[in-house]
């Protein structure tokens, strides 16, 4: 199915369902976009989180077992 054609099936739709999926649709691309800023995000602080002791200082403690102080 091309544009023109789902275009032509959405035009068919009340207004409120129009309306509806234009509002999904931009939730949807805002969502992609962030993903994508974070994935982004992430790759470009990798190395630092790797290599930079005082970043990963307390995933040292990740497999310690801790206790409630009563």
């Amino acid at each position: 199915m091309g544009t023109s054609e789902i275009i032509s099936e959405i035009n068919k739709l009340p207004v409120s369902q129009r309306l509806t999926l234009i509002e999904l649709t931009i939730k949807n691309i805002k969502q992609e976009e962030r993903k994508q800023k974070l994935s982004i995000a992430a790759k470009k602080l990798h190395d630092d989180y790797v290599n930079d002791p005082e970043l990963v200082a307390f995933s040292n403690l990740d497999f310690e077992d801790f206790y409630e102080a009563k």
